[in-house]
C-alpha cells in the first residue's frame, strides 16, 4: 500500500508518491484496498451493517439533507460512500489517460439506506473492484501522463495516475472508520448476548 499517512501529513506530494506507477500497479493497489475492506467486514452480520455507531465527530457538510449533516454513518453508508468516490476517481483518471479534458464530476452513490445486509456490502465492494479494473482497461497503451488538471488548490495539478490514486486515498481515509464501526457493532452484539 502507498504511504497515505505521509501524504496526509504533507511530507510528500501526490505526484511524487505516484511517480513510476502504471495501470498494473493501480490494479494491484485496488485489489489490496478492496481486500483490506473485505477483511475488515469478514465477520460482520446484517445487524452490523445497520448498526448506528457512536461518532461525536460526525460532520458531513455535503449531506443532501442538512438534518443529516451530523448523522453517524452506518457500515453500509461508509461502504457505498467510499466506493462511489473511488469509482469517480477511476472514471476521471480514464478520461485524463486518453488525453481528454475533464468536464465536471462523474459520481453516483448507491442510496445508503438501501444497503442493509453484509451480502450487499460485499457485493458493492466486489462490484467496485470490477468497475475500477474496467476503467483501467480504458487506458491507452501509452497514457497521456502529461494531461493534467487541478481538482483542488491543495492537490495541485495531477495526471491520470494521481487522479486514480486519490480514490484509493479516500478509501484509506475511511478504512479506520469501517474498523471502528465493526468494533462498536461487535461490542454491542456481545452486550446483548450477556444481557
Amino acid at each position: 500500500m502507498l504511504d497515505f499517512q505521509a501524504l496526509k501529513e504533507k511530507r510528500v506530494k501526490l505526484m511524487d508518491l505516484v511517480a513510476g506507477l502504471g495501470p498494473d500497479d493501480l490494479r494491484r493497489l485496488t485489489d489490496e484496498m478492496i481486500d483490506d475492506m473485505l477483511a475488515a467486514i469478514a465477520d460482520c452480520t446484517d445487524e452490523d451493517v445497520v448498526f448506528v455507531p457512536e461518532d461525536p465527530a460526525a460532520d458531513d457538510p455535503y449531506a443532501d439533507n442538512a438534518a443529516d449533516a451530523d448523522l453517524a454513518w452506518t457500515l453500509g453508508h461508509v461502504i457505498v460512500h467510499t466506493t462511489a468516490s473511488a469509482e469517480e476517481s477511476a472514471a476521471l483518471a480514464s478520461i485524463l489517460a486518453r488525453g481528454a479534458e475533464i468536464h465536471g464530476r462523474s459520481r453516483y452513490e448507491v442510496p445508503w439506506q438501501s444497503v442493509t445486509t453484509i451480502a450487499q456490502c460485499r457485493q458493492r465492494l466486489e462490484e467496485s473492484r470490477r468497475m475500477r479494473h474496467a476503467s483501467l482497461a480504458m487506458w491507452p497503451d501509452s497514457p497521456h501522463l502529461d494531461n493534467c488538471y487541478a481538482p483542488s488548490l491543495s492537490t495541485g495539478a495531477i495526471n491520470c495516475v494521481g487522479r486514480f490514486v486519490l480514490g484509493l486515498r479516500h478509501d484509506w481515509d475511511h478504512i479506520g472508520q469501517i474498523r471502528e464501526i465493526v468494533r462498536q457493532a461487535k461490542a454491542a452484539r456481545q452486550e446483548t448476548v450477556f444481557a
